[in-house]
């Protein structure tokens, strides 16, 4: 038998590997390993800002200026980023139902299992509260403000009824005989009226077609841009950690202390045992679970916004957790404007206790039963980055508590607001999973596939990532395993 000759030369061998190219180190690649540097030299950097001496509020020293102007930029380009993103993603993800089959089981059961979850974690918050009493034995009285009664919900209802179009309010101050106008939008109305919108594209149908597309469009160029500011995360940890140090320190705490740690504890019993539990019931691995979700907690924890972290959570669902994008581009803007198990859920409720016990004031079962149902239905009030300040000042109102506490925990805010978003942002991943998996259109090749070390190494865009099953196969059997992007 003939063969025939090969097409090489002895000159190049078919076997000759590459050239090897030159890597740079991982610290200068891993996106986690850079955002944990941040967090360690910010504080270090708060530390030595305290130790130049200086006041934070009228006398900060340069280094105090400069982690303040680092930290506050980012916190300004994530706000940026906000409303054309509310407003784009809350309008392409209810249009996006029409997309995917038994669109309103899926709505409402996504519903439900926000309102359920967050119903465990408030019954967390209270009975960490009425076990610990983190605000007992303080000796302060009510102030004179204080009435007695219980608020109404007609506050919250009215807040929510657009002014205008843009949801925009300007609001005015005196200062040394000067008057002072900041505008400001009312995420929540933006909300209101951005859903209004999608529901109303959804009824048009094919009239809608080119304002949908034009719609879509625009959110993923304002994802793209807002994942540019991500990947500034590092920096932003830098300044944002070395300006709590600095502002707040460890000795100022004070018996606001055992709060915070409280806090931690509902938060951890959430994250590290609710969570777990639901997903192992549910059939999916409480590994994955972790691995999957820790570049959304890690984003979330710095960025303290669900908002800002949405388009790393949607990556999470979908290409860690194998949910369909048409579901997940439903299920995770819908839930980074109302699923706050960590704002919405634990803190009020645990706040709540605390801010009646600083002020000896007792809790009847009645104002318990109330700030169940407060925390439950009035999540949408936190609306992705208005963070938990009116989420707590919607429960104390209501619940007729003295709203001197908002003050009172605003100290500590940026303490506890970090570790409440990664609550959040874990929230907004896991159930469109469990759903998924329950509805039985779960990617669990994809949920149970490796994880890659470097969620930036493979920058997909949402496009790239869906296509044929042929396409997600070959995929998966990539030796670099599947990341979030």
């Amino acid at each position: 038998m003939s063969t025939r000759p090969s097409a090489t030369t002895p000159d190049t061998p078919a076997s000759a590997p590459p050239p090897r190219t030159r890597r740079l180190p991982s610290w200068m690649t891993n996106f986690g390993l850079q955002i944990l540097m941040g967090l360690v030299l910010g504080v270090a950097l708060g530390f030595l800002a305290l130790a130049l001496g200086g006041d934070a509020e009228k006398n900060p020293n340069w280094l105090m200026t400069t982690l303040d102007t680092i930290g506050s930029s980012y916190v300004s380009l994530l706000k940026a980023a906000v409303v054309p993103l509310v407003v784009t993603a809350v309008i392409s993800s209810i249009a996006n139902l029409s997309q995917v089959t038994n669109a309103a089981r899926l709505a409402w059961k996504t519903i439900l299992w926000f309102a359920g979850t967050a119903l465990i974690a408030v019954v967390i918050g209270i009975l960490l509260g009425a076990i610990f009493r983190p605000g007992a034995n303080t000796g302060m009285s009510a102030p004179d403000a204080y009435s007695g009664t219980t608020g109404s919900w007609l506050s919250f209802v009215t807040s929510i009824i657009p002014a205008n179009f843009l949801g925009l309010t300007v609001s005015t101050e005196e200062a040394d005989g000067d008057l002072t106008s900041s505008p400001t939008f009312n995420v929540l109305q933006i909300l209101v009226i951005s859903g209004a919108i999608g529901i109303a594209a959804l009824k048009v149908g094919k009239a809608a077609e080119p304002f949908l597309a034009f719609i879509r469009s625009a959110l993923a160029i304002i994802q793209k841009v807002l994942w540019w500011i991500i990947r500034l995360a590092p920096l932003g940890t830098l300044g944002l950690i070395g300006t709590a140090v600095f502002t707040y320190g460890w000795t100022t705490m004070g018996s606001l202390a055992k709060f915070v740690i409280l806090l931690y504890v509902g938060l951890a019993i959430v994250g590290f045992v609710v969570y777990p539990v639901l997903a192992r019931t549910q059939g999916l691995s409480v590994k994955q679970f972790f691995s999957g979700v820790w570049p959304a907690a890690q984003i979330g924890f710095v960025s303290r916004s669900s908002i800002g972290t949405m388009p790393v959570t949607q990556r999470v669902a979908e290409r860690n957790f194998g949910v369909p994008q048409a579901f997940a581009s439903f299920a995770v803007p819908f839930g980074a404007t109302t699923k706050m198990d960590g704002c919405a859920a634990v803190y009020p409720a645990l706040a709540a206790t605390f801010v009646a016990q600083f002020y000896g004031i007792d809790l009847s079962i009645a104002r318990y039963v109330l700030i169940v149902v407060v925390s439950v239905l009035g999540s949408a009030a936190t609306a992705g980055t208005t963070g938990a300040t009116v989420m707590l000042t919607l429960t104390l109102s209501t619940l007729g508590l003295p709203l001197d506490g908002v003050g009172l925990l605003l100290a500590i805010d940026p303490i506890i607001d970090m570790g409440r978003t990664a609550l959040n942002v874990s929230g907004q991943a896991l159930i469109p999973a469990i759903i998924s998996k329950r509805e039985g259109i779960l990617d669990e090749n994809l949920y149970n596939a490796k994880r890659s070390s470097d969620w930036f190494e493979s920058d997909l865009s949402a496009e790239e990532f869906s296509g044929t099953d042929e396409e997600k196969d070959h995929r998966e059997r990539e030796p670099s395993g599947v990341g979030v992007g």
